[in-house]
């Protein structure tokens, strides 16, 4: 379902992609987060996406004017994924609802993997 609100003017229509979008974008410049992840149902591998398709490792979904967000990330080794999680979900719960204007239900994080550089 789409975000929609009206003006004295007219509607406004955002679609959830691009609500993804900002999510994804907000998400991969925090430190630890290396990259967004996609699942494959039919196998059950992890493929991390490039940045060009960070929408697919963003589920959004709103309902009554509220936004409920899951990531699917992969994180750095070595990184504590409890600081890295937290402060995704404030940044992004932030961005989310200065940008919007909506509030922000649920952040649901999976982390699906951890890369490690050599």
């Amino acid at each position: 379902m789409s975000m929609k609100y009206t003006t004295d003017l007219g509607s406004v229509v955002v679609d959830t992609k691009v609500i993804a979008q900002i999510a994804g974008l907000s998400a991969i410049e925090l430190y630890g987060i290396v990259g967004m992840a996609m699942v494959s149902l039919k196998d059950g591998l992890v493929k991390m996406l490039s940045r060009a398709s960070l929408t697919k490792g963003v589920n959004v979904l709103v309902e009554n004017n509220e936004i409920s967000v899951d990531f699917h990330i992969i994180i750095e080794y070595g990184i504590n994924i409890r600081a890295v999680t937290e402060n995704l979900i404030s940044t992004v719960k932030y961005k989310l609802e200065t940008f919007s204007g909506m509030k922000v239900k649920r952040i649901n994080v999976f982390v699906e993997g951890v890369r490690v550089d050599e």
